[in-house]
């Protein structure tokens, strides 16, 4: 049978590792990426955790309540500003659908699924792209909590083999840069075998060896305007290059991806949840955390990456908007001095800030659309670099005609 072509849009971190696998699968990829580099947008200077067992989707039983306490706060972790646009208020109406218990616990099951799948992707792509080209570090993650409340319920959750449950002195003897928060802990859960690395990094590298495969046909900087249909099926892409024409089309392109498929006559619900980072050096007086952190109730993630402290935190619902929010930038920083005020130097911090394509329940889709030739890997929100490689081998596994490794239910697209 003649080689199937595949023509992938977006080249951040789950297009990229779509067009590994497909590649590997024998499909002749040719990759479509608007930027001049790839993994610049969503992937470039997220929060550079590999959290393979902390998946909790955004929704659950009382978060609306949370979410109005959280915009009183002056630093705290979600903004919202209404658009007149139907895509946020009817994305909104469903994640409300989904904020019960029986809701985010069935997701959270199928999503540590995915997690572990992901797991054993990036150990499979160690043959073709080394941890050491994108810091890649078995970091462990530290989870601390301020609010007993919270704590106790998080102990009380099934436990791992792989969990530890800490006080707050146990919590600064396993990673010092906490010091300065013993007294205001309430105490910790230690989780080994997550990792840290570089995303963007990671991104380069696997392009790189992209472009020593056989079987990819080229990697291209342009931008796709619309799918073209004929009869049921794709029949063309346009794009800044002219029309371009393939056996099959992978979106994988982030929060465009909406716009694309609104092309086609599909409805994704994505929303773009702005997350903000910096990324701030690591002098050699500097006590940085060794371990990857998780502050449970500012919601901020820290990770050290090579000679760098990477903070991210922040939901913005603020529609396509991605021009750095000063303010923003400054209450993240002072979450930052008063967590660990030793870690990083801070005043020399680069910031950033992106759009996280999330579905309403937390969940990426992967799979077939209603178009015969067009298949959706989007939605992966602030996982996309834990969940890319997961999602990349069931789409090879779908498009070969396979059957997925496990039931995708929550994860297969409802076009």
């Amino acid at each position: 049978m003649q080689q199937q072509q595949v023509i992938i849009i977006g080249g951040g971190v789950v297009g990229l590792t779509s067009a590994w696998w497909l590649a590997e699968a024998g499909y002749k990829v040719t990759l479509l990426e608007r930027n001049e580099q790839v993994g610049i947008a969503a992937s470039y200077r997220n929060g550079g955790q590999l959290s393979y067992r902390y998946v909790a989707p955004l929704a659950d039983a009382g978060v609306p309540l949370k979410a109005l306490q959280w915009l009183l706060r002056k630093d705290g972790p979600l903004r919202f500003r209404p658009e007149a646009d139907w895509r946020q208020w009817r994305w909104l109406a469903s994640f409300l659908c989904n904020c019960n218990a029986a809701s985010n616990a069935s997701t959270t099951a199928k999503l540590l699924e995915l997690g572990e799948l992901s797991r054993a992707g990036m150990a499979q792509l160690e043959l073709a792209v080394p941890p050491e080209a994108y810091a890649w570090r078995d970091a462990g993650k530290l989870i601390i909590y301020r609010s007993q409340a919270m704590f106790q319920r998080a102990v009380s959750r099934a436990a791992s083999e792989t969990r530890l449950v800490l006080t707050p002195a146990q919590a600064v003897r396993r990673e010092p840069a906490l010091a300065a928060l013993q007294e205001s802990l309430a105490g910790a859960i230690f989780t080994e075998g997550e990792a840290v690395a570089d995303c963007h990094a990671f991104c380069l590298a696997l392009e790189t060896r992209l472009r020593q495969h056989p079987n990819c046909a080229l990697l291209l900087k342009g931008e796709a305007y619309k799918l073209v249909l004929r009869n049921g099926k794709v029949a063309g892409l346009e794009t800044s290059l002219g029309r371009m024409k393939a056996d099959q089309y992978v979106l994988a392109a982030g929060i465009q991806s909406r716009d694309l498929a609104a092309s086609a006559g599909i409805y994704l619900p994505l929303y773009p949840l702005k997350g903000y980072s910096l990324t701030a050096p690591v002098r050699a007086h500097h006590l940085a955390p060794e371990i990857s952190i998780t502050d449970f109730e500012r919601k901020v993630l820290y990770a050290r990456i090579k000679g760098s402290l990477r903070v991210a935190a922040m939901v913005d619902m603020v529609g396509a908007d991605t021009r750095i929010d000063p303010g923003r930038i400054a209450g993240l920083k002072r979450l930052a001095r008063e967590a660990m005020p030793q870690a990083a130097d801070y005043e020399h911090a680069t910031a950033w800030a992106g759009l996280r394509p999330a579905t309403p329940n937390s969940a990426p889709l992967v799979g077939a659309s209603k178009v015969a030739n067009l298949w959706l890997n989007v939605g992966h929100g602030p996982l996309g670099f834990t969940f890319a490689a997961g999602t990349a081998r069931i789409l090879a596994d779908l498009m070969a005609g396979k059957t997925p490794p496990f039931a995708l239910d929550c994860l297969a697209p409802k076009t």
